[in-house]
């Protein structure tokens, strides 16, 4: 339940002294635009900016391309390791909805192709 829907007479003396304090803690109302405090965050982007230029990480040295290739295809293979292949009744399961699928969809496609065909014909005869 919320403090803000308990009933101040429920309470005793030494409750309502730690209340009064969490409810002076507690920020109230809407934040105010950014009224002051401009110089504040123009001053921390200007630490922000001279932390970054003076403190720039040296580059790491560039290697070799065969080497990135290499790095690459071992963790490729790596991650290949890491798949749960499908079964051989799954694949077979697969494949035939594919290819059904694709029947369907290219009978379809005739289909509309046969229709618009005619209906060039019918229209500029």
């Amino acid at each position: 339940m919320s403090d803000e829907h308990d009933d101040a007479t429920t309470g005793t003396a030494g409750d309502s002294a730690a209340e009064d304090g969490a409810k002076q803690a507690r920020p109230t109302g809407k934040r105010g635009g950014r009224r002051g405090g401009t110089a504040l965050a123009e001053q921390v982007s200007k630490d922000v900016t001279q932390y970054t230029s003076r403190n720039e990480p040296e580059k790491p040295p560039r290697r070799n391309p065969f080497a990135a290739i290499w790095l690459f295809l071992r963790q490729v293979v790596a991650e290949l390791r890491k798949v749960i292949w499908p079964t051989r009744s799954q694949m077979i399961n697969y494949t035939i909805i594919v290819l059904i699928f694709v029947v369907v969809l290219t009978a379809f496609v005739s289909l509309l192709d046969l229709g618009f065909a005619k209906l060039m014909l019918w229209a500029f005869g």
